[in-house]
C-alpha cells in the first residue's frame, strides 16, 4: 500500500494542476463514476483528485483505496462478470487506468485491462479494492494537466 501511496503521489507532483485553464472543466470536484454490475448502478468514492473550474486549481490529497474504503460494504458480484465504469461528463478524460489490489493477499496490486470502459471480475472468490484513476490533459500539451481523480471502489467475489 505504501507503494501505491508514493506512486499517487509523485504522479499528482508530475501531473499538477496547471494553470492553464480550460473552458471545457467547469466543475468544482471532477465528476462522478458509477460502476454498473449486473444491471445496477453503484457509487464509486473519489478519493485524491487535482481540479480546475477556471477560476480556482485544487488538490486534495486522500488515503489510498483501501483506507478509503474502510467503512464500505463491498458491493457483491459473480467470478467473470463484467464491470462496466460510467461517467457522465465532457470531455472524457483521454488518460484512464484500473488497478486491482487483493484483500487476499497483502500488497499485491494488479494493473487490470480496460477495453470500452469495462473489465471482467476475477473468477477466484475473495475482496477486491479498485482504483480507477482518471486524467485530462491538454490535446495540443499532453504535459498540461486539465484535472485528474482517483476513484475507488470494492467487490466480493463469491
Amino acid at each position: 500500500m505504501k507503494k501505491w501511496l508514493v506512486l499517487s503521489f509523485v504522479l499528482l507532483n508530475l501531473m499538477g494542476c496547471s494553470d492553464k485553464n480550460s473552458k471545457e472543466v467547469v466543475e468544482e470536484k471532477p465528476p462522478k463514476v458509477l460502476i454498473k454490475l449486473a444491471n445496477e448502478t453503484y457509487e464509486t468514492k473519489l478519493g485524491t483528485y487535482c481540479w480546475s473550474d477556471n477560476k480556482v486549481n485544487t488538490c486534495v490529497d486522500m488515503a489510498g483505496p483501501v483506507e478509503l474504503l474502510a467503512d464500505k460494504k463491498p458491493i457483491e458480484a459473480l467470478p467473470g462478470e463484467k464491470v462496466t465504469l460510467k461517467m457522465d461528463y465532457e470531455p472524457k478524460p483521454n488518460e484512464m487506468h484500473v488497478t486491482q489490489f487483493n484483500a487476499n493477499e497483502k500488497n499485491k496490486e494488479t494493473e487490470i485491462h480496460l477495453r470500452d470502459n469495462q473489465f471482467t471480475v476475477p473468477k477466484e472468490k475473495g475482496i477486491y479494492y479498485y482504483a480507477y484513476s482518471a486524467g485530462w490533459t491538454d490535446e495540443k500539451d499532453a504535459s498540461v494537466s486539465k484535472g485528474d481523480a482517483l476513484y475507488a471502489f470494492v467487490l466480493e467475489v463469491n
